[in-house]
């Protein structure tokens, strides 16, 4: 009977530990050009530690707002450094839980093959009805995109072809729907396994706009939560890694 009953703990210590241990939802507030590779690194999250994402997201800003109004969310990935250095400042995030998870990077796109060059020279063309940009007081890819028409002096030649998403995401999808002939966008968003999936690109170099770095943060309301505070950590390994060289971004 003693044996038996020795068998059985063992066999239930056995089950337990080979089960995720408190395996959990996170909530996870993610700016728009990071929820592609986002859901590719949250299956591997899942698959390696039983913790499921729940993803929102959008632009930076809108993002920001919502948070400070009380908003569920446990990680902010950010398509800048400063949010979430200004959530931490305002005591919305947990202080030293700040780190860039990945450097964004901007491209000219259209799905038209050919159409965007090598240089991008079809800028200063200027032939096109149309050009997408991200709203820039909201999303940092926005701002890069016109720090590269002021580097290039083209900011009053295409101000009047200029159509303004939202976010990253509406900016894509305006050019994907042929409602803008092109647009500036995340590498990541047309990127994938080392090339640009369709169309044409130009990939803007990094000197004509501040660097696009990502950061993460812990928000107040995961501070408690282990499984957020894993996911921060699956953030800075080599499964993460793997999926941003997939989709274009350094880290």
């Amino acid at each position: 009977m003693i044996a038996t009953r020795s068998r059985l703990l063992l066999a239930l210590v056995a089950s337990a530990l080979a089960t995720p241990a408190l395996a959990d939802e996170v909530q996870v507030a993610v700016a728009a050009n990071f929820s592609a590779p986002l859901k590719a690194i949250g299956e591997r999250f899942a698959q390696d530690t039983g913790h499921h994402l729940l993803i929102s997201s959008g632009a930076t800003g809108q993002l920001y707002t919502q948070i400070k109004n009380g908003a569920p969310f446990a990680v902010f990935l950010s398509a800048d450094d400063s949010t979430p250095a200004k959530l931490e400042a305002e005591g919305a995030a947990v202080k030293a839980s700040r780190f860039t998870y990945a450097i964004g990077t901007l491209a000219l796109w259209s799905p038209k093959a050919g159409y965007v060059d090598g240089e991008g020279a079809v800028l200063k063309q200027n032939t096109f009805s149309h050009l997408a940009v991200a709203n820039p007081k909201t999303a940092p890819y926005g701002l890069a995109a016109t720090q590269t028409l002021a580097k290039l002096g083209l900011t009053e030649a295409v101000a009047a072809k200029r159509v303004e998403g939202q976010n990253i995401t509406q900016a894509y999808q305006f050019v994907a729907t042929g409602n803008a002939e092109l647009g500036f966008v995340a590498l990541s968003q047309i990127y994938q396994d080392g090339q640009v999936k369709e169309g044409s690109a130009w990939i803007v170099p990094a000197a004509l706009y501040e660097p696009i770095r990502q950061d993460a943060v812990l928000l107040e309301k995961g501070k408690d939560q282990a499984a957020a505070k894993a996911l921060l950590a699956y953030l800075k390994g080599p499964q993460a890694a793997a999926v941003l060289k997939a989709y274009g971004y350094r880290q």
